[in-house]
Protein backbone atom coordinates (compact mmCIF):
# COMPACT_ATOMS: atom_id res chain seq x y z
CA UNK A 1 0.00 0.00 0.00
CA UNK A 2 1.61 3.38 -0.91
CA UNK A 3 2.10 5.89 1.60
CA UNK A 4 -0.77 7.87 0.78
CA UNK A 5 -3.28 5.12 1.73
CA UNK A 6 -0.85 3.85 4.80
CA UNK A 7 -2.57 2.75 7.70
CA UNK A 8 0.84 2.85 9.72
CA UNK A 9 0.68 6.38 9.68
CA UNK A 10 -2.19 7.31 10.35
CA UNK A 11 -2.22 7.36 13.92
CA UNK A 12 -4.56 8.93 17.02
CA UNK A 13 -3.93 10.61 19.82
CA UNK A 14 -5.78 10.43 23.17
CA UNK A 15 -4.25 12.56 26.29
CA UNK A 16 -1.25 12.85 24.82
CA UNK A 17 -0.81 9.35 23.70
CA UNK A 18 -0.12 8.09 20.30
CA UNK A 19 -2.03 4.50 19.25
CA UNK A 20 -1.69 3.39 15.91
CA UNK A 21 -4.72 0.55 16.52
CA UNK A 22 -8.03 2.13 16.54
CA UNK A 23 -9.02 -1.14 18.21
CA UNK A 24 -9.75 -1.77 21.52
CA UNK A 25 -10.40 -4.77 23.03
CA UNK A 26 -12.11 -5.85 26.38
CA UNK A 27 -10.71 -8.93 29.32
CA UNK A 28 -14.17 -10.13 29.90
CA UNK A 29 -16.21 -13.46 29.23
CA UNK A 30 -13.47 -15.44 27.75
CA UNK A 31 -13.34 -18.96 28.90
CA UNK A 32 -9.99 -18.39 30.05
CA UNK A 33 -7.10 -15.91 30.48
CA UNK A 34 -4.92 -17.59 27.62
CA UNK A 35 -7.73 -17.39 25.17
CA UNK A 36 -8.00 -13.61 26.41
CA UNK A 37 -4.33 -13.36 25.59
CA UNK A 38 -4.36 -14.80 22.16
CA UNK A 39 -7.29 -12.98 21.26
CA UNK A 40 -5.42 -9.45 22.45
CA UNK A 41 -2.59 -10.44 19.97
CA UNK A 42 -4.75 -11.64 16.84
CA UNK A 43 -6.57 -8.21 17.45
CA UNK A 44 -3.67 -6.30 17.34
CA UNK A 45 -5.41 -3.79 20.07
CA UNK A 46 -2.77 -1.45 21.77
CA UNK A 47 -4.77 -0.87 24.86
CA UNK A 48 -7.70 -3.39 26.48
CA UNK A 49 -10.26 -2.14 29.21
CA UNK A 50 -9.86 -3.93 32.82
CA UNK A 51 -12.93 -3.55 34.87
CA UNK A 52 -11.55 -2.85 38.02
CA UNK A 53 -14.37 -4.56 40.36
CA UNK A 54 -14.08 -8.21 38.30
CA UNK A 55 -10.65 -9.23 37.01
CA UNK A 56 -7.92 -9.29 39.47
CA UNK A 57 -4.61 -6.87 38.95
CA UNK A 58 -3.39 -6.96 42.35
CA UNK A 59 -3.66 -10.14 44.20
CA UNK A 60 -0.25 -12.34 43.76
CA UNK A 61 -2.19 -15.46 45.25
CA UNK A 62 -4.72 -15.98 42.03
CA UNK A 63 -4.22 -15.71 38.41
CA UNK A 64 -3.47 -12.47 37.59
CA UNK A 65 -4.35 -11.02 34.29
CA UNK A 66 -0.98 -8.97 33.92
CA UNK A 67 0.93 -12.55 33.67
CA UNK A 68 -0.76 -12.93 30.24
CA UNK A 69 -1.18 -9.44 28.97
CA UNK A 70 2.17 -7.46 29.78
CA UNK A 71 0.93 -4.27 30.85
CA UNK A 72 4.76 -2.76 29.19
CA UNK A 73 3.37 -3.79 25.96
CA UNK A 74 -0.34 -2.86 25.67
CA UNK A 75 -1.50 0.11 27.82
CA UNK A 76 -4.41 -1.11 30.56
CA UNK A 77 -7.33 1.37 30.62
CA UNK A 78 -9.09 0.46 33.82
CA UNK A 79 -13.02 0.98 33.92
CA UNK A 80 -15.56 1.17 36.07
CA UNK A 81 -18.18 -1.48 34.81
CA UNK A 82 -20.80 -2.60 37.07
CA UNK A 83 -21.18 1.21 39.20
CA UNK A 84 -24.05 3.06 39.50
CA UNK A 85 -22.98 6.15 40.93
CA UNK A 86 -20.54 8.78 40.39
CA UNK A 87 -19.23 8.40 43.94
CA UNK A 88 -18.73 3.85 43.55
CA UNK A 89 -16.91 4.80 40.34
CA UNK A 90 -14.82 7.60 41.78
CA UNK A 91 -13.54 4.99 44.21
CA UNK A 92 -13.26 2.45 42.21
CA UNK A 93 -10.60 4.41 39.38
CA UNK A 94 -8.85 5.77 42.58
CA UNK A 95 -8.29 2.26 44.24
CA UNK A 96 -7.25 1.71 40.18
CA UNK A 97 -4.23 4.38 40.54
CA UNK A 98 -3.11 3.15 44.00
CA UNK A 99 -2.94 -0.26 42.69
CA UNK A 100 -1.26 0.47 39.33
CA UNK A 101 -0.64 3.85 39.15
CA UNK A 102 -3.10 3.94 36.38
CA UNK A 103 -4.40 8.05 35.60
CA UNK A 104 -5.75 6.91 32.05
CA UNK A 105 -9.01 5.40 32.95
CA UNK A 106 -12.46 4.80 31.40
CA UNK A 107 -15.69 6.10 32.97
CA UNK A 108 -19.24 4.20 32.83
CA UNK A 109 -22.00 5.02 35.01
CA UNK A 110 -24.79 3.03 34.54
CA UNK A 111 -28.51 4.37 35.60
CA UNK A 112 -30.14 0.55 35.84
CA UNK A 113 -28.96 -3.54 34.82
CA UNK A 114 -31.43 -3.72 32.65
CA UNK A 115 -30.20 -1.58 29.85
CA UNK A 116 -26.82 -0.53 31.15
CA UNK A 117 -27.78 2.84 29.94
CA UNK A 118 -25.32 5.68 31.23
CA UNK A 119 -27.05 7.80 34.00
CA UNK A 120 -25.33 10.83 31.84
CA UNK A 121 -26.00 13.36 34.96
CA UNK A 122 -23.86 10.98 37.59
CA UNK A 123 -21.81 10.22 34.39
CA UNK A 124 -21.28 13.57 34.01
CA UNK A 125 -20.15 14.88 37.70
CA UNK A 126 -18.33 12.15 38.16
CA UNK A 127 -16.11 13.25 34.84
CA UNK A 128 -15.55 16.67 36.21
CA UNK A 129 -14.59 15.16 39.85
CA UNK A 130 -12.07 13.15 38.51
CA UNK A 131 -10.56 15.57 35.41
CA UNK A 132 -9.73 17.79 38.62
CA UNK A 133 -8.51 14.61 40.59
CA UNK A 134 -5.64 14.44 37.71
CA UNK A 135 -7.38 11.62 36.11
CA UNK A 136 -7.40 10.95 32.08
CA UNK A 137 -11.26 10.39 31.67
CA UNK A 138 -12.37 8.52 28.93
CA UNK A 139 -16.26 8.20 28.77
CA UNK A 140 -18.82 6.31 27.99
CA UNK A 141 -22.06 7.93 27.15
CA UNK A 142 -25.54 7.99 25.22
CA UNK A 143 -25.61 8.51 21.80
CA UNK A 144 -26.37 11.81 22.14
CA UNK A 145 -24.20 14.73 20.44
CA UNK A 146 -25.41 17.26 23.44
CA UNK A 147 -24.59 14.91 25.95
CA UNK A 148 -21.71 14.29 24.33
CA UNK A 149 -20.71 17.99 24.53
CA UNK A 150 -21.27 17.86 28.00
CA UNK A 151 -18.53 15.19 28.69
CA UNK A 152 -16.42 17.07 26.90
CA UNK A 153 -16.61 20.71 28.56
CA UNK A 154 -16.44 18.18 32.18
CA UNK A 155 -13.31 17.34 31.12
CA UNK A 156 -13.54 13.96 29.20
CA UNK A 157 -10.24 13.36 26.81
CA UNK A 158 -12.52 11.15 24.45
CA UNK A 159 -16.46 10.60 23.92
CA UNK A 160 -17.28 6.51 24.08
CA UNK A 161 -21.19 7.03 22.56
CA UNK A 162 -22.74 3.61 22.68
CA UNK A 163 -23.58 1.99 19.17
CA UNK A 164 -26.22 -0.13 20.58
CA UNK A 165 -26.83 -1.43 24.88
CA UNK A 166 -23.78 -3.27 26.03
CA UNK A 167 -23.62 -6.71 24.89
CA UNK A 168 -26.82 -6.61 22.26
CA UNK A 169 -24.13 -7.38 19.04
CA UNK A 170 -27.13 -4.73 17.54
CA UNK A 171 -24.79 -2.65 15.82
CA UNK A 172 -25.01 0.63 15.46
CA UNK A 173 -28.80 1.42 15.82
CA UNK A 174 -28.42 5.68 15.28
CA UNK A 175 -25.52 6.62 12.48
CA UNK A 176 -26.89 9.88 12.33
CA UNK A 177 -26.10 11.02 15.99
CA UNK A 178 -23.19 9.32 15.86
CA UNK A 179 -21.90 11.45 12.96
CA UNK A 180 -23.42 14.66 14.63
CA UNK A 181 -20.88 13.53 18.06
CA UNK A 182 -17.92 13.11 15.16
CA UNK A 183 -18.20 16.39 13.44
CA UNK A 184 -19.03 18.58 16.95
CA UNK A 185 -16.08 16.76 19.43
CA UNK A 186 -12.70 18.65 19.59
CA UNK A 187 -11.91 14.92 22.07
CA UNK A 188 -11.22 11.54 19.97
CA UNK A 189 -15.29 9.65 19.68
CA UNK A 190 -14.72 5.95 19.71
CA UNK A 191 -18.08 3.77 19.69
CA UNK A 192 -18.59 1.55 22.49
CA UNK A 193 -20.71 -0.90 23.10
CA UNK A 194 -23.19 -3.07 20.86
CA UNK A 195 -20.81 -4.00 17.72
CA UNK A 196 -21.67 -7.76 17.20
CA UNK A 197 -19.47 -8.60 13.90
CA UNK A 198 -16.92 -7.31 11.58
CA UNK A 199 -19.59 -5.36 9.59
CA UNK A 200 -20.55 -3.48 12.53
CA UNK A 201 -17.04 -2.39 13.50
CA UNK A 202 -16.28 -0.91 9.97
CA UNK A 203 -19.42 1.11 9.89
CA UNK A 204 -18.61 2.57 12.89
CA UNK A 205 -15.59 3.66 11.37
CA UNK A 206 -16.89 4.92 8.45
CA UNK A 207 -19.00 7.22 10.13
CA UNK A 208 -15.79 9.34 10.88
CA UNK A 209 -14.88 7.41 14.50
CA UNK A 210 -11.51 7.15 15.87
CA UNK A 211 -11.35 4.10 17.06
CA UNK A 212 -14.26 1.14 18.48
CA UNK A 213 -13.94 -0.34 21.66
CA UNK A 214 -15.49 -4.26 22.21
CA UNK A 215 -15.59 -7.11 24.11
CA UNK A 216 -18.57 -9.40 23.76
CA UNK A 217 -18.80 -9.38 19.96
CA UNK A 218 -14.75 -10.77 20.49
CA UNK A 219 -14.92 -13.31 23.72
CA UNK A 220 -18.57 -15.24 22.87
CA UNK A 221 -17.67 -15.46 18.93
CA UNK A 222 -17.64 -19.19 18.23
CA UNK A 223 -13.58 -18.58 17.49
CA UNK A 224 -13.04 -15.61 19.49
CA UNK A 225 -9.48 -15.85 18.20
CA UNK A 226 -10.16 -15.54 14.58
CA UNK A 227 -12.99 -13.14 15.27
CA UNK A 228 -10.34 -10.50 16.49
CA UNK A 229 -8.48 -11.47 13.61
CA UNK A 230 -11.57 -9.96 11.74
CA UNK A 231 -12.20 -6.97 13.80
CA UNK A 232 -8.64 -5.85 13.04
CA UNK A 233 -9.28 -6.15 9.49
CA UNK A 234 -12.76 -4.70 9.57
CA UNK A 235 -11.76 -1.68 11.76
CA UNK A 236 -9.08 -0.76 9.38
CA UNK A 237 -11.08 -1.20 6.32
CA UNK A 238 -13.67 1.10 8.26
CA UNK A 239 -10.60 3.66 8.91
CA UNK A 240 -9.71 3.82 5.03
CA UNK A 241 -12.60 4.01 3.79
CA UNK A 242 -13.75 7.15 5.86
CA UNK A 243 -10.35 8.51 4.28
CA UNK A 244 -10.73 7.43 0.94
CA UNK A 245 -14.38 9.53 0.64
CA UNK A 246 -17.32 7.12 -0.28
CA UNK A 247 -19.45 7.89 -3.73
CA UNK A 248 -22.53 9.57 -3.56
CA UNK A 249 -25.51 7.22 -3.02
CA UNK A 250 -28.12 7.39 -6.42
CA UNK A 251 -31.48 6.94 -6.79
CA UNK A 252 -31.11 5.46 -9.79
CA UNK A 253 -28.40 3.48 -11.51
CA UNK A 254 -25.47 5.42 -13.46
CA UNK A 255 -23.66 3.49 -15.96
CA UNK A 256 -19.88 2.43 -15.19
CA UNK A 257 -19.15 2.83 -18.60
CA UNK A 258 -19.28 6.21 -20.06
CA UNK A 259 -22.21 5.87 -23.06
CA UNK A 260 -20.94 8.16 -25.59
CA UNK A 261 -18.93 7.25 -28.45
CA UNK A 262 -20.86 3.50 -28.25
CA UNK A 263 -20.43 1.38 -31.54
Amino acid sequence: MNAHGSIAADTWTVAGRTFTSRLIVGTGKYKSLEENAAAVAASGAEIVTVAVRRVNVSDPKAPMLTDYIDPNEVVYLPNTAGCFTAEEAIRTLRLAREAGGWKLVKLEVLAEAKTLYPDMIETIRATELLSNEGFEVMVYCTDDPIMAKRCEDAGAVAVMPLGAPIGSGLGVQNPVTIRLIVEGAKVPVLVDAGVGTASDAAAAMELGCDGVLMNTAIAEAKDPVLMAGAMKSAVEAGRLAYRAGRMAKRRYADPSSPLAGLI
